[in-house]
């Protein structure tokens, strides 16, 4: 398959870095647009692996760095949920306009739970994939605060996440408590699918079976078996990404 650097604007401006995978020697037969977990990027090795594996499968997939993370542009302490979802939309009127409107959205972690409120407003969109996406931002802003007091008294507080420190603002904070996901989900009229492992210790499986539930026809369910939250395990992101191909593609030949 063939990566290509690419760059667009978001709302405000700012540069966002990306990359397309994109089949060897077939042109996609069509695209997906990946957001990645929160604080990540779409350097991730599990990020691109789903993705190359997607590309395997025929599609052309973006993948792209959300305000002030990665090689983006932006201050990250300054985004909320509101302009992560902001940002996918920018990615697929960029994608529109210079290789084709997505068809399909995949979603990682709280990426999986902005693609499911960007998804009503893109109307290319057909199918909807998540990746350990939680039920409940208000817990983690819970979380959030928890591990930075301060940011109650500060517009912006350090935050330790996954072995590194970040700064996140408090407008990020107060606006996931105020996201309300299954409300979110019960009004997309979008196919679904849910892929969730057991065995996730930073989003527990209760959160799929939330979304499941409040979920619209037609929803898929997908188990992934002993892998962790980052599906860091190259085989769980390989198998995620080509069950999520093979899904697609039958979501997108239904309609």
């Amino acid at each position: 398959m063939q990566t290509t650097k690419i760059a667009f604007e978001n709302a405000s401006g700012e540069r966002l870095a990306a990359l397309l995978d994109v089949p060897e020697s077939d042109r996609p037969t069509a695209y997906a647009l990946f957001a990645h977990c929160f604080t990540c990027s779409k350097d991730y090795k599990g990020v691109v692996r789903i993705s190359k594996a997607l590309a395997a499968e025929g599609f052309g997939v973006l993948r792209f760095d959300f305000t002030g993370l990665g090689e983006s542009e932006g201050d990250f302490s300054k985004t909320t949920f509101a302009s992560n979802v902001d940002d996918l939309i920018s990615a697929a009127n960029f994608m529109g306009a210079e290789l084709g409107a997505p068809k399909v959205l995949v979603g990682h972690s709280l990426g999986g739970a902005a693609v499911i409120h960007a998804a009503a407003k893109l109307p290319s969109v057909v199918a909807v994939a998540t990746l350990a996406a939680p039920a409940n931002l208000r817990s983690l802003a819970g979380r959030l605060r928890s591990n930075s007091p301060e940011i109650e008294s500060s517009s912006s507080a350090e935050v330790e996440i996954g072995g590194r420190k970040i700064r996140i603002g408090s407008d990020l904070v107060d606006g996931l408590e105020e996201v309300n996901m299954r409300e979110a989900v019960s009004k997309m009229e979008k196919a679904l699918l849910i892929c969730h492992s057991p065995d996730d210790r930073t989003v527990a499986i209760d959160s799929a079976i939330e979304i499941f539930l409040a979920a619209r026809q037609p929803k898929s369910f997908l188990a992934l078996a002993n892998a962790d939250h980052l599906c860091s395990h190259p085989d769980d992101a390989r198998f995620a990404g080509s069950m999520i191909a093979t899904w697609a593609h039958r979501a997108i030949g239904a309609r």
